[in-house]
């Protein structure tokens, strides 16, 4: 097995992993969301009134529609279908009635989940310093030979990679570096889960870690994946993708310094 692979897992499982984890991805939910009065007035309106069309109309310009529903995007999407579908509307009309106004603020202001705030926490622990360097802009990493970690947005980085180092997936990076004269790449995901929607972050992971470019790649993952059992991550990153640089980002300067 990779040797910062085992490293991470043994980290993960003797030591106050998630402790120190929380420095790096402090998943705090955001306060309650936003709601425009003028928005909220239209909906009391609606829903005292019992109009079901000015009732959707109005809730599918909220941020979080307050019901989940697998036709709720269509309509979000294509205004034009609200008209023509008067049966769905009614039905989720209904819904709403059933709920109560009450409720349906409440559901319509909750917090963002916290797995969709964790994507920029990685590269702010990195311009913090946090593996001993400051990350640099574009053009000093480029004429510059010391070590070095790239700070540059998602599509700077994308276009560095395919230029310079021959990375040809169309996913992003979340981290380019130069230590000891070598090029790094990798992306930084926090696994919160297993399944679903992280189960295609893992992946994403994998599919630069194996990517033939001119460059060190890795995965940068941290959560439960490094929890030792039957689960598929646990399995992939022993068995299927042993010889890969995956590793929690707790042990990523160690990795870099030694290169």
């Amino acid at each position: 097995m990779n040797y910062w692979t085992q490293l991470s897992i043994e980290y993960a499982n003797q030591r106050n992993y998630l402790d120190d984890l929380f420095a790096i991805y402090p998943t705090i939910p955001d306060g309650i969301r936003e709601l425009n009065n003028d928005l909220w007035k239209k909906i009391e309106s609606a829903f005292n009134e019992q109009d079901n069309q000015e009732l959707i109309e109005n809730l599918l310009k909220l941020e979080l529609f307050p019901i989940k529903d697998s036709y709720v995007a269509y309509l979000k999407r294509d205004k034009s279908s609200i008209d023509r579908n008067p049966k769905t509307v009614s039905r989720l009309s209904g819904r709403i009635y059933e709920m109560g106004l009450d409720k349906v603020f409440e559901k319509a202001t909750e917090p963002k989940e916290t797995n969709r705030q964790i994507g920029p926490l990685f590269r702010r622990w990195l311009n913090k310093g946090s593996l001993g360097i400051q990350p640099i802009p574009m053009q000093e990493f480029i004429t510059g030979t010391d070590n070095a970690i790239l700070d540059a947005g998602d599509n700077e980085m994308m276009n560095f990679a395919k230029d310079k180092l021959k990375y040809e997936h169309d996913k992003g990076l979340d981290f380019i570096a130069r230590f000891n004269g070598k090029y790094v790449i990798g992306e930084a995901k926090f696994l919160t889960d297993f399944g679903g929607h992280q189960n295609a972050q893992f992946n994403d992971a994998l599919s630069t870690a194996t990517a033939n470019v001119n460059a060190i790649t890795v995965a940068i993952l941290d959560g439960v994946l490094y929890i030792p059992g039957k689960n598929k991550m646990y399995k992939s990153i022993t068995e299927t993708y042993k010889d890969q640089n995956i590793m929690s980002a707790l042990v990523l300067r160690e990795f870099l310094y030694q290169l």
